[in-house]
């Protein structure tokens, strides 16, 4: 029998040979690698938060324009971009992806050092987003086929502690390299004029180019083996890819929608109007208060419904492309109640990491580097531990019963709200550290079980688009409203950052609601993915 075969069992199901075998050293190296990436990944995105205070000052910029640099800037192209190379990680070498991937995203903070006006730091952030989403689509398909279904939601938690470890690095390197530049050089370097968060965006970037060429040893793993279904390479993996790009760019996007057909098209044109006429109604709404210094609030609303209206599109094309995927994923109720659950604990989640350095330095008399330290450093620690055990306590769970990691994301949603009431509104600095290292392994709890929740709902061959369509709600629900939903409220009442911290609470009743659906419908459609993708056409 072949290493890639399968056993039938005396009951006549297949069993994955791989499954039960122990998992080789070399899985833990390359996930060791991988989370090494995902740190990176995070220190060049997180960074911003202990800079923020900084380029709000340099730049002339308020708090909307910081949320919506942080959140919307970088979540659109991130999430956009994520779904073409979702499908090119499901079809090409998934480590020179992220290998390429690494190097734009490291080259475009660097490039961040270098910008002297807003509009120039907005492209910046741009590129690091389109970069960035190469890494998760990759790293998930990667470690899907590293480690098997009984661990993959330990090592996908393993590879997910990236995100909170590079987040407090991100702080703590932050806050020193400020502090120290601006004390040498008051008024800017004497050869370029850099100040303390430009030297900061270059010195966080470099290092990147580096792990890239790291990045690129590692081995590729025969897609799908260890689940008994081993995948062949696919002869043309850019046709998919370019594809992907075609029916998700605005514009062309009408182009694709006519080649299905009359009716097809004006959906599209309804849709792409009916995005433009919210996003307006929005702007004249909230245009009311207090105007926007850059950019105007219209960027925030219009660009959000312009990414909303590419995934409409890009959704739709899929379901006549590849219906078995669609099916599996934005025709499962069960997958999009997962996705759209954890995405509202990402709303409340990303505003708080983001947000708690520039509110701890307006409110406490700390320096950056003290600032970076306990809040980056407890920050990581709170988060390494919550997203480790969350997902052991997931594994440990969905073997007693087929909805246990839902009940963990349910978990994440609601128990660090409490406590993120306390952080928000307390007066003493070491009570606000300590807040921060609770409620950040809290919600880290609710990662690794989504995203093996996710992983689940799927066919090996559909991973890399699940991870893209999981990222999705985490980018265009979480991270493009939350932190802007905290910003925007804040700048509304005088730069009160508790205020705009806190207001995003709102979303929790609907979490809930989302995720007690899941908690009834995983259990059936992760017991019948293979027989819903035959039915939809899936070959075999």
């Amino acid at each position: 029998m072949s290493e890639n075969s399968s056993e039938t069992t005396d009951s006549g199901t297949i069993k994955p040979p791989l499954a039960d075998q122990p998992v080789p050293p070399y899985s833990w190296y390359a996930l060791s690698v991988l989370v090494l990436v995902y740190v990176l990944n995070f220190i060049d995105r997180q960074i911003l938060s202990i800079l923020a205070n900084d380029i709000k000052a340099d730049l002339g910029v308020d708090d909307a324009y910081l949320g919506f640099l942080y959140g919307t800037a970088f979540a659109i192209f991130y999430a956009l971009f994520g779904i073409p190379l979702g499908k090119l990680a499901d079809s090409w070498k998934r480590v020179r992806l992220m290998t390429i991937g690494l190097a734009l995203w490291s080259a475009m903070t660097a490039f961040s050092g270098f910008a002297k006006d807003a509009a120039t730091l907005t492209v910046a952030r741009i590129g690091v987003g389109v970069g960035e989403a190469t890494a998760s689509p990759s790293a998930y398909s990667l470690i899907s086929d590293w480690f098997p279904a009984r661990l993959r939601a330990t090592a996908l938690a393993i590879y997910s502690s990236g995100l909170y470890i590079g987040g407090g690095i991100s702080l703590a390197i932050g806050g020193v390299i400020v502090d120290r530049w601006n004390a040498a050089f008051p008024a800017g370097d004497p050869w370029l004029g850099f100040v303390g968060w430009q030297a900061a965006f270059i010195a966080v970037g470099l290092p990147g180019l580096l792990l890239a060429v790291w990045v690129f040893t590692l081995r590729e793993p025969v897609r799908g083996a260890i689940d008994g279904l081993p995948t062949e390479e696919d002869p043309q993996p850019f046709k998919g890819f370019m594809g992907e790009l075609y029916t998700i760019i605005p514009g062309f996007t009408f182009f694709g929608a006519a080649a299905r057909g009359m009716q097809s098209l004006a959906i599209n044109v309804a849709a792409f109007l009916g995005g433009m006429a919210i996003a307006y109604g929005l702007t004249l709404v909230l245009e009311s208060g207090p105007g926007r210094i850059f950019p105007p609030i219209t960027d925030q609303w219009f660009l959000l419904a312009i990414g909303y209206y590419a995934v409409f599109s890009w959704a739709s094309a899929l379901r006549v492309r590849d219906y078995p995927t669609f099916r599996l994923t934005w025709g499962s109720p069960a997958f999009l109640c997962t996705i759209l659950g954890y995405g509202t604990v990402a709303f409340m989640a990303y505003s708080a990491s983001y947000w708690g350095a520039p509110y701890a330095e307006r409110v406490f008399d700390v320096s950056k580097a003290e600032l970076g330290f306990w809040l980056g450093g407890g920050g990581a620690a709170g988060g390494f531990l919550g997203v480790i055990l969350g997902g052991r306590m997931a594994d440990a769970l969905f073997i007693r019963h087929k909805s246990g990691r839902v009940w963990v994301i349910l978990f994440g949603l609601l128990s660090p709200i409490p406590f993120a009431i306390a952080q928000y509104t307390t007066e003493g600095f070491s009570l606000f550290i300590i807040l921060n290292v609770v409620v950040g392994a809290l919600a880290a709890s609710a990662l690794g079980a989504a995203a093996a929740t996710s992983q689940a709902l799927v066919l090996p061959r559909m991973r890399g688009t699940a991870t893209a369509t999981f990222f999705l709600a985490t980018t265009l629900v979480g991270l493009a409203l939350g932190p802007y939903t905290a910003g925007y409220v804040s700048a509304q009442n005088n730069g009160d950052l508790s205020a705009g911290v806190l207001s995003t609470l709102w979303i929790t009743p609907i979490g809930l609601l989302l995720l007690i659906a899941a908690i009834r419908l995983v259990p059936a459609a992760a017991a019948s993915v293979l027989d819903r993708a035959r039915s939809a056409g899936e070959p075999g």
